[in-house]
């Protein structure tokens, strides 16, 4: 029976796993085997070997066949150097201790080969990672810069509008300081306008009743003495400016409750003028519509003595008209 020490796939599609396997040669690839050697995983970096070598060694030496990919992973173990040298000590060539001497140096040597590779790796790996790690940190600072330039922007665009609202804000203020200031001084113009009217005309009141006051005085002290106004006259022309000043406020005064009581005379009289025009309109309504009653009665007496009238005079005319057919029906 031939046999062969091959690898056996197993695993999930896109990774695969191996097992170094003993089988028949008729029998498939993943079907039944004699015995199992090891795993070897290729998806690592390095790749993955775990085989028993003894067992691999003593199946080699039955005879076992080994195929291409399996010798290449034995070879590398050292499986295929120890074979060789275990055929030395068998024909005599060396002994077992020199062909152990000569297996542990050429895998002292293969040690520190796969120790170099691996090292090799370990720095292409840390040299990508930093690499990466370099390339990351300067895309981040590049977003980072125009994150700042952005920020930056709309913080001066903020500023601005802030400055723009303020700026709007001052002149609506000013704007209304200077209405409230323009309504301020009219109103302020308009009384002192009215306050000068108002002084203008209790002057020409004071003057005219002072006057007239005069002339009063004048001609009822006339009456009773005769010849001594002239020197009355005199004393009241000659009275002093405090005595004319304490009768200007009193003046004031009169002038004042005069307009009061005229107001309030001018508003009961308009009072009284609309509550007559309205009462005066109600009568002529109700004046109206009682004539317009009697009138509609009077039509209807009209037409039920007419109506009365009327069927009398049928009842006379239908009269004779018996009185004459009954001799005819006597005859007949």
């Amino acid at each position: 029976m031939a046999v062969k020490i091959r690898l056996a796939r197993r695993g999930r599609k896109k990774l695969a796993l191996y097992d170094v396997v003993v089988a028949d040669v008729r029998s498939p690839r993943d079907g039944r085997y004699i015995e199992k050697l090891g795993i070897f995983n290729p998806n690592t970096d390095p790749v993955t070997v775990d085989i028993n070598d003894d067992k691999a060694l003593d199946w080699i030496m039955k005879g076992a066949q080994p195929t291409d990919s399996a010798r290449t992973i034995l070879s590398k173990r050292g499986i295929m150097l120890r074979k060789h040298l275990q055929i030395g000590v068998q024909k005599g060539a060396i002994t077992q201790e020199e062909a152990d001497k000569r297996f542990q140096a050429w895998l002292k040597e293969r040690e520190g080969k796969n120790q170099a590779n691996v090292d090799q790796i370990t720095k292409k790996q840390e040299a990508e990672k930093k690499s990466r790690l370099e390339a990351e940190r300067k895309i981040s600072e590049a977003r980072a810069e125009e994150l700042n330039k952005k920020a930056a922007a709309l913080a001066q665009q903020a500023a601005e509008a802030e400055a723009q609202d303020s700026e709007e804000a001052d002149e609506v203020e000013q704007g209304s300081v200077d209405a409230q200031a323009e309504s301020t001084e009219a109103p302020a113009e308009e009384p002192a306008e009215a306050v000068k009217a108002e002084a203008e005309t209790s002057d020409t009141k004071k003057t005219e009743t002072s006057s007239e006051d005069k002339s009063d005085v004048e001609e009822k002290a006339a009456e009773k003495v005769g010849e001594e106004p002239k020197p009355e006259a005199k004393a009241k022309e000659e009275e002093t400016p405090e005595d004319k000043k304490e009768e200007k406020p009193a003046a004031e005064e009169t002038n004042t409750e005069e307009t009061k009581a005229e107001e309030t005379k001018a508003e009961e009289t308009n009072t009284e003028e609309t509550k007559a025009e309205e009462t005066k309109a109600e009568e002529t309504n109700t004046e109206e519509t009682k004539a317009e009653e009697t009138k509609a009665e009077e039509t209807k007496e009209e037409v039920n003595e007419e109506v009365k009238g009327v069927e009398p005079e049928k009842v006379e005319d239908k009269a004779p008209e018996a009185e004459e057919a009954a001799p005819a029906a006597e005859e007949a």
